[in-house]
Order: structure tokens, then sequence, then C-alpha cells
């Protein structure tokens, strides 16, 4: 294989600034109408500029090429705390903002109007050359950083991939805890203010000055101010604790946040030559400070101690599963053949032959899944993962032989290189007809590959595109690069993680087993060497004849044809091209992304599907075996880029497909005939009943604001089943009436049909016949099926309180005319960020916006917390008429924004943009009535739901500092030596201290002085604490109760309050569109 020629750059100068450009053209999809362009600042920054001339949206991405295992070892969580302080909160201009912080890389992102593209820049550049890092903003964004740790602390992902990160080689970076929190980014100033080694007026000033504090704090006061708001140390800068941290964070960026390190992707409308003039003069003022570019970490995390072993996990839901982990090196280096994407095709196949056949056949599977992962820049890991049965829980030990025995049978075969031609085929068609997706998410994708090594004009294609085998090279064509990576896949090199609840490792393994615990999530783990028995076996050769290689893929599409015309306007809305008794098709070619694709939507309703719990039940149970009957079938197709889902919901049945449309036909009609004549099997009934218990159940363990949003669709849902209700009816149901049940399901139905994209009318008509054809069902009226929703009477203010089912969960969670609604949603929406998170610290998760319930019945004003000017008004009407008339970037969005008006029966497809027209008459008095009249708590008209869902594991009480003060008086008057500014350093910190934390200070302290004043005089003075923390309450003192107004009615049984709630009238079409003149059939 030729080495690629260097090119030169090109030197231009834009106004006053000089930088150089590629001058290669980026190979892009031929279907790509975009623009592309790189250009390298002198400070090192390097830039991808896209001019879309089609976008009605701009966006940019700075990836930083340091991630969080770059913090300091003393400081776990800094580079994500750098992340929080560096980026604000961008909304204006129809934009949003976000950041997130990996392993070897840093992200911050936008996306904004197109026309507001310069201003937006030029503040982001800001963040990097002029941050402000506002000591106002410290103590904030430590309680952020905080709430975001507690967030996922009941999270099984998070508290696993922790685990195996604690699991590495000693002072191996990989062993880091990424997302910090107020303990570990404070510890060090903590430990330094108890040595007296910071001073209280300690200020880090950078030479322009662009970093000493800010004179007054960046945020307005609270017109409400939360009780947790009292004044302390950790206000604003966070005192001297606070001050040490951010010092800490400037030096810490001020040595690793290095233009040449950074890589910046902007999309917009402009030109090339105005893109790169903007980004040359706002960016080249971030200093180049001389560090490596793209550092690497090219030590493997597992070496000799941590390969061979099996790691036994501790999981909060219920599931088991088992990962079988591989060291392989860092992938990007090997983007001509991808060799470990050709291992994870055969591995993780579910076709004839495969290892998920075989294990699911044995009743052991519900998933198996595999593929290679860049673990950081320099190492990467080869990942096996198995979602098991109980029955293959306790047989993991046989499912890890034939894991292995499948690795035997691929190092023993030939592969012909026509397996590798047939995943460049399919990537190469993926490629080409590749659709836009939104502009900030390809902005982040494109300067994430910008780090790869590959030549510059590739680094669009060369992440997306599979280069054949060269057959006539042995040593650069490709398989020995492939041989090399499968001999990296033995026992000897894997680690095993076994997760599962902590009852289940007890009937499995016993209880005498020992557990330790990592130290951030506190996850029991074990880990023990692999037997020797299984490692002999692992060696051996394939014994199973179940197991062979796949043949060719059918699927892959051959026709790829698009009949692209000249469209002056592309239609608005789809045409009811065919309605019958049975069903109704909406249609809609495609005549603006000129792909070879199409999307279908089947929506088969039928009164019977919620008429109980356990219809809901017998209905999931019946799409899940379909799914499961069809794994086999349409691997093939989904690897080709073909995909469905067979999917329940409250009405029936969903039937979605897209992808290549060339043989979407063969996919529809065999999914159809497997569904009317399903053969029901009473082991994979078993296993499909298991598997939605489970799912069921980790929904009650999942986070409080996401059951707080279940149970407030719950009560206003006309027609609903309590979670609780479904599990008590999954154990008792049986084949025979399940087979009953889906017979008398289909045989009254009506159907909704959407069919978009490359599919002509007489297509989409030929494909609603064939559904009809199959299902052969007798017709329902379509409003026989409607979903409807219960209304809250005016001036009603209900509140539903109850407890978090997770005992474990420490979070608590609260949920709270149309165009003008909408304007005071989005108006409302960043003050509720901003305050109710921001100022109030009320929470990680905050938000606030419009919501509709299903059915379309009723809307409002909804928020939600997790916790531990008239031309604004004017931005805000812009902003949301800019999103309103914002055209799809794809098929699916398309699809989406027609399914809804279909789905709900309104057919006002017209919608957005008749609202974006009327909001410009929208006043500001409007606004404030709507406010008045249905927000306002003085309101008699206000209508007002709260879910109040309660953690169940008690905050720990505390001590307020004059009891604290007063305790420490009377420990001074028994003749003890009280040092006053040690204990005001150890204890008043954060304000209020935790109880247990004061008790530990005071019994050292005391102790210490035992041998000067007798020990009773030390017991009389423990007696004295209640009586002081009674005399002088904290203000938080750990209760969650929180003050509701007089006039809340707590709803007692959710049962009755929905049984007292009138019902919404059935939606009817807000517009007749007459596409079916004459007649119907």
């Amino acid at each position: 294989m030729a080495a690629s020629v260097p090119v030169a750059w090109t030197r231009v100068t834009a106004g006053q600034t000089s930088f150089s450009v590629f001058p290669k053209p980026i190979q892009k999809s031929p279907q790509d109408d975009r623009e592309y362009r790189i250009i390298k600042l002198d400070n090192g920054l390097q830039a991808m500029l896209i001019h879309d001339a089609k976008a009605d949206k701009a966006a940019a991405s700075l990836d930083v090429a340091v991630g969080h295992l770059y913090d300091p070892d003393d400081m776990p969580g800094l580079a994500h705390f750098c992340e929080h302080l560096l980026f604000m909160y961008l909304s204006k201009n129809n934009g949003s903002s976000n950041a997130f912080t990996g392993t070897s890389n840093t992200n911050y992102y936008f996306n904004v109007s197109t026309t507001a593209l310069y201003g937006a820049l030029s503040r982001f550049s800001g963040f990097f050359h002029s941050p402000l890092f506002a000591p106002s903003c410290t103590a904030r964004e430590l309680n952020a950083v905080d709430s975001e740790h507690k967030r996922n602390h009941q999270s099984d992902m998070w508290r696993i991939f922790q685990t195996n990160k604690h699991l590495s080689k000693d002072g191996h970076p990989w062993r880091k805890f990424g997302t910090g929190h107020k303990e570990s980014l404070s510890k060090v100033g903590r430990e330094l203010k108890a040595k007296g080694t910071l001073n209280s007026n300690l200020v880090m000033k950078s030479a322009d000055g662009s970093l000493a504090p800010t004179p007054n704090d960046s945020r307005a006061p609270s017109p409400s101010p939360s009780v947790n708001s009292t004044s302390s140390e950790m206000d604003g800068d966070g005192g001297v604790v606070g001050r040490e941290t951010r010092r800490r964070l400037v030096e810490w960026w001020s040595n690793e946040y290095c233009a040449g390190r950074m890589r910046l992707c902007v999309v917009g409308n402009e030109s090339l030559d105005e893109l790169a003039a903007m980004v040359a003069k706002l960016f080249s003022p971030i200093p180049n400070r001389g560090r490596e570019p793209l550092h690497m970490i090219p030590d493997h995390p597992f070496g000799p101690n941590e390969m061979g072993t099996l790691v036994s996990v501790h999981t909060i839901m219920a599931f088991h599963a088992l990962e079988i982990s591989f060291p392989i090196p860092y992938l990007p280096p090997y983007w001509r053949h991808k060799p470990a994407s050709f291992l994870a095709h055969f591995i993780g196949h579910e076709g004839p032959g495969s290892l998920h056949s075989y294990l699911k056949g044995k009743g052991w599977i519900t998933d198996l899944s595999s593929g290679p992962q860049n673990l950081a820049r320099g190492f990467a890991m080869f990942k096996v993962t198995l979602r098991m049965t109980p029955q293959g829980f306790e047989n993991y030990e046989t499912i890890m032989e034939h894991v292995f025995n499948y690795i035997s049978l691929l190092r023993s075969s030939k592969f012909p290189a026509w397996y590798q031609r047939e995943r460049s085929q399919i990537s190469a068609t993926r490629f080409r007809f590749a659709e836009k997706r939104r502009p900030d998410d390809y902005a982040v994708w494109v300067t994430e590959h910008m780090t790869w090594p590959v030549p510059p004009d590739l680094v669009i294609s060369a992440p997306q595109l599979v280069e054949e085998w060269d057959e006539n090279d042995a040593e650069h064509g490709g398989e020995k690069e492939m041989r090399a990576f499968l001999d990296l896949l033995s026992i000897e090199r894997s680690r095993a993680v076994l997760m599962a609840k902590a009852e289940e490792h007890e009937r499995v393994r016993g209880k005498d087993v020992v557990w330790e615990k990592e130290p951030w999530y506190g996850t029991p783990y074990r880990v023990e060497r692999l037997s020797v028995e299984i490692v002999q076996k692992a060696r051996g050769p394939n014994n199973l004849s179940e197991l062979f290689l796949p043949g060719p893929n059918e699927f892959i599409p051959t026709n790829l044809e698009v009949e692209k015309r000249d469209v002056e306007t592309p239609a608005k809305r789809p045409q009811l091209v065919r309605q019958t008794p049975l069903s109704s098709l909406w249609h809609k070619k495609d005549d603006q992304f000129w792909v070879p694709r199409a999307r279908v939507v089947i929506d088969i309703r039928s009164p019977l599907a919620n008429s109980s719990a356990r219809s809901i039940v017998m209905t999931r149970l019946f799409a899940d075996l379909v799914t499961d009957s069809l794994t086999e079938f349409s691997y093939d197709a989904d690897l080709a880029g073909l995909a469905y889902t067979f999917s329940p919901q409250s009405l029936g049945l969903y039937v979605m497909l897209h992808g290549y449309n060339d043989k979407l036909h063969v996919l529809t009609k065999d999914i159809l005939t497997r569904a009317r004549r399903l053969e029901i099997k009473p082991e994979r009934l078993e296993v499909m009943k298991d598997q939605a218990k489970r799912e069921w159940e980790n929904h009650l363990l999942g986070a409080p604001y996401r059951l707080s949003n279940y149970y407030y669709r719950f009560l206003l849902a006309a027609r609903d089943w309590s979670v609780e209700e479904l599990i008590a009816e999954v154990a008792s149901i049986t084949p025979e009436e399940l087979r009953k049940y889906i017979t008398t399901l289909l045989s009254k139905v009506h159907m909704n049909m959407l069919v978009i994209g490359n599919m002509y009318k007489d297509e989409a008509c030929g494909l609603a016949k064939m559904a009809e054809d199959i299902i052969q069902a007798s017709p329902i009226p379509a409003d026989e099926v409607q979903e409807l929703s219960l209304v809250l009477p005016p001036g009603s203010n209900h509140t539903w309180a109850t407890v978090v089912p997770n005992k474990n969960e420490a979070n608590s969670s609260l949920t709270k005319r149309r165009v003008t609604a909408s304007l005071l949603a989005h108006i409302l929406s960043e003050p509720a960020f901003n305050v109710l998170r921001t100022r109030e610290q009320l929470g990680y998760i905050v938000s606030a916006g419009h919501w509709q319930v299903n059915g379309g019945g009723q809307s409002g004003i909804g928020f939600v917390i997790q916790s531990e000017r008239t031309q604004e008004l004017f931005e805000h009407k812009t902003s949301l008429q800019k999103q309103w008339r914002e055209a799809p970037k794809n098929l699916n969005e398309e699809m989406n924004r027609y399914w809804n008006h279909i789905e709900y029966g309104f057919l006002d497809f017209h919608r957005r943009f008749i609202e974006a027209d009327l909001i410009e008459g929208v006043t500001k008095e409007e606004v404030l009535e709507l406010f008045s009249s249905h927000v306002d708590p003085s309101s008699k008209e206000r209508s007002k739901l709260s879910i109040h869902l309660k953690s169940q594991k008690p905050r720990p009480p505390k001590i307020s500092i004059a009891a604290m003060e007063a305790f420490a008086q009377k420990v001074a008057e028994k003749g003890y030596t009280v040092e006053e500014q040690a204990w005001r350093d150890a204890l008043v910190g954060d304000g209020e201290t935790a109880l247990d934390k004061f008790g530990q200070y005071w019994r050292d302290t005391l102790l210490a002085q035992a041998a000067t004043v007798p020990p009773e005089v030390a017991q009389g003075l423990t007696a004295e604490v209640p009586v002081l923390m009674k005399q002088c309450p904290a203000v938080d003192d750990g209760a969650d109760e929180a003050t509701l107004g007089k006039d809340v009615i707590f709803i007692q049984e959710p049962n009755a309050f929905r049984a007292s709630l009138a019902v919404n009238e059935r939606p009817q079409p807000m517009v007749e569109w007459g596409d079916l003149p004459t007649s119907k059939y």
C-alpha cells in the first residue's frame, strides 16, 4: 500500500489575519450538496468549514483533546467541572447549547438561527480565549456537578462503568473518577484550609485580569429565595475552599487548554470565504501553549492481573448480563479495513448458525451484541455482551465456553473476500445516500473525527467507508490485519463481568461469597481468576455443529434509482390516497431529500387492546413474540439498511419500517404474515413473560423525574393501567389464552397508514392492500378507537404524593391557547432553568415547557425538578417562528411531523406554519393574561396537578451554625481548650453541617483532652446537643416535607381521582382536505 504524499497547505490572508488552507477537495457523498473546507490557524487550531446554502439553522462544535483522564490525581472531576464553569447557557435566536466531557476530549457545541451565527460564534470563541470562570458561579457549578453525580448514583451503567475502571492497573489514568462531585473537587481546598495554609483573601488573577473575581454575583437575586440559599462560605465563590478549587481549575486550564489541541467545525449558509474570515478573526486569539496536540495513552489499563478474571457485580435493576472484554489497539489507525468491526459482524450476527441463534434456542439469552470501542485516545476494547435469562445466568460458565467455541470457529475458518466486499458495498451505499442530520449533531461528529490519523481530505469519508481486501497483497491487503485482531480474542486476555441483583448472585453462587465495594458508587463486586477448567475448554476447537458462518446477504439493495425532479417548493403535507372501511392511507412522495429510502407506519387499532390490564400485557407479549420469531430472518435486512419495529401501543400495535425501498415490501409482507400466523412456543413465551415483568419492575426503579412524568400521564389518561396492575397479570397468562386473544385482537381493527419517501402512490396503495389482505380483519369505525384524556376542572389544585420505589434512590421529584401557551412556555423555560437549577440549586434535572397529554385533549405548562422585557418578548416570538418554520432535515423528521397529526386525528398539517404567522399578533398583554389566568397561584381558573415522589432514603439531620456556636461555648465553659477557627474550618464550610460529621469532630476533640477533663463531662455535653438543636433549629433539618397551600387537595386513591374527571371530546379533523373527491375505494 503506497504511503500518502503530504500536501502543502496554502497561505491565505483575510483582513488582518493569516491562516492556512488545505487545498484538496474534501471527499463527500455524491448526495451531499454542502461545501467543505479545512483551515489551520497560526495558533494550531484546525477548523472544518461547512457551507450549506439550504440551512435554516447554523451550528458549531469545538472539541478539546483533553478529557477526564487528564484530571490531576488529587482532584477527580476537574475536567468536567471546567466544562461546567467555562460554558454558559445559550438559548436565544432559536438556539440551544450543551457540552460533554469524555475520557480524552471535551466537546462544546451550539445551534442557532443562521442570521445569528456571527454573534453566537463571537461569544462562543470568548469562552476559549477569555473565559470568565466567574468566581460567583463556583459554588453553583460545584453543586451542579454534585447533583449530576447523585443523579447517576443509582444507574447501573455508571456504577458498572466505574467498577470496571476501578479494577484497572494501579496508577493507570483509566482508574480515575471522571464525573467528580463536590467532595472530590473541594477536598484539597478543605485539607489546605484545615492546615491553615490558605489565605482567606486568595485570588488567582490572569495577566489581562480576565480571571479576576466578578465584583457582583452574576445572577440576579431570586424573587423567592430557597431555604437552601442561606448565607455560607459556599455561596458565590465558595469561600477560601471554593477559591482554591477555582485557582486549581484555572491553573489546570492554563496548562491543558491549548489551541493546538482544538478542532472546530462551523456550519452556516455563509460562503466558505466568509466562514473562514469569521473563524480566523474570532479564534486566532486562543493561545497555543506548546502542548502535544493529541496526547496518546498507549498503555492499556488491563495487565496480567486484570486479564483472565471474572468480576461479579451487584446491580440495582433486575437483569442478568455477561460482558466479556478483550484489550485491543486504538482503532482509528485501522480505518481502511476496520478489522475489529469485521469480527463483530460475525460474533454479533443473529442469523442461522450464529452464536445468538444457538444460545437463544437453548433459552439462555434474550440479546447478544459485540463490537469494538475506543476507551480513550490510545487504547480500545472488544466486547461481547449477552443479556441472559434466569436459566442462562445459572449456566453462565457454559455460555462463556460457547462464546469461545464461536471464536475458535472463526480462527479455523477461511474467509472468502466477498465477506469484506459485502461490508464495503453496504457502507458505500449508506455513505452515498446519507441524509442530513441536525447541524449541531453533525458538527460534533465532525470535530470528534478530525482527530483521526487520516489524510485531511478523507476526514468525512474514512470513518464511514470500508475498503475491500486486496487479495494480491498478503501483507497489507486486510485479511492479515483481521487475523491479528482475532488472535487477541483469547480466554487468557479476557475479563468477564457477571451482572445481576444481589439475591440472584446468592441464588446461583451461594451466600458465603465475600464482596468488596467500589469507592465512588459503593457498588459491591468480587474478583476471581477464571477456573482452569473454563480456560482449558475455551482453548479447544469448536465442537458445536450448530455453529457456522453466515451466507450472502439477500437484502442488499440492487435498485437504488431515484427519479429526481425540480421542485420549487416541497409539499407541506401528505395526501389521503386510499380509504376503505378497514384502513386509511396517507402518502407523500419524496420531493426534497432524493434518497432511495422510504418510511412506513401501520397503526393497527383494536378496542380490545386496552380493555383491561391483562389485555395490555397480552398485546405486549404478542408483539415481543413476533419480534422474537423474526430475528434470524430480519437480521440481514437490518445490516443492509432495512429495519422495522413491531411494538405494542395503548390502542393496539405499531408496525414501523424504514430503509431502502427496494426490498421494503418483502420485509413488510413477512412481518405481517408472521404476526397473523404466529406459532406460540411455550418456552419462548416464558422468556418473554420474564422479560416483560423485569422491564416493568425496573421501570419502577428508574429515575424519579421519569416516574413523576409517568404518573402524571397515568392520572390524566382516560383509560390506562398502572405498572403494578400489569405486573400482577403476567405470570398466569398461558399459551392457549394468548392464542385466543391474538385471534380476537386481529378480528376487528382499523388501520391508519403513512408512507413517505421514494415510493409512488400506486406502490403505497399496493402495500396498504397487501396489509389488508394479510390481516383479514372486519372493519370498525375509526372513531371507536381513539385515545382520550381526562380534563382537570378549572380552579383545581391536586397533589399526589407517594414514595420513590427504589429505597436507595436519594433523589425526589416534582412535576408541575396553544400559540400563546407555546410562547409563554418558551419565555419561562430559561428563567426556570436559571432560578430552579442555577440560583436555587434544586437539582441537576430541571425543565419547564409546553406539554400535551396523549390524545391531544389537554395542554399546559409543565415543570420538572429532580433534586436533593418588550424586546425580550420580540426575541422569544422570533425564536419560535424560526423553530416552527424550520424545514425537516431528513425523512425521519418529516415523518414525525405528519404522524402526530394522523395519530391524534386532527389532520392540521399546516399548523406550525399558521401559528408562525399568528404569533406575530400575540401581545405582551395576552401573554400576561394567560399567565395570570392559568399559571398564577392566585388565579381561580388555574388547574394544577403535582406529582410528589419522596425518597425513602432519609436525609441526614443537620445542625445549625447557631447551635454549633452555642455548643462550642458550652465546651469551653467546661474547661476544654476550644480552637474557634479550627472547628469553624472543619464544620462551617457548607453552612449547616451534617449531625454525624459534627459529632465525629467533637468526639475526637474531647477524647484528645480526656486526660485533663473527666469523661462524665463529655457525656453531659453530648446530652446538650438535642436541646441546642431544638432551641436553634437548622433551616435544612433533613425533613422532606414541603409547605403546600391550604387549597391543595391530596389524591388518596388514583383511580377514584381519575373517575372524578371529565373525558375530553373525541378529536375531530381540523381541516377537510378533500383528497378523495370521487370514490374512496
